[in-house]
């Protein structure tokens, strides 16, 4: 048996999942017009998915790179849901409704 495959799968439904959280909590505390930095950070963790010795290393990078170049592109679109209402503004910061 190989679980590789089976572990690859859960790594990335976590990944995801994972995701909505830290891009709703990252809109909250430092705003969206951050999601460029986060973008870089998805970049160099995809890059440096293309270094690793074994395949598995290699693809849980790459799996995980990927979840933060998405999250970095859903930062606007996390501001937008704030400003609708559909999820609370922070006050410190004085945006959303």
């Amino acid at each position: 048996m190989n679980p590789t495959g089976l572990i690859l799968g859960l790594f990335m439904l976590f990944c995801i999942g994972f995701g909505f959280l830290w891009v709703i909590k990252l809109e909250y505390y430092l705003g969206a017009g951050i999601w460029k930095v986060v973008l870089l950070v998805g970049i160099v963790i995809c890059l440096a998915s293309l270094l690793m010795p074994d395949f598995t290393t290699s693809a849980l990078l790459g799996i995980f790179g990927g979840s933060v170049v998405w999250g970095a592109t859903e930062l606007p679109g996390q501001a937008e849901r704030v400003q609708r209402g559909l999820f609370p503004a922070n006050p410190k910061r004085g945006g959303g409704k």
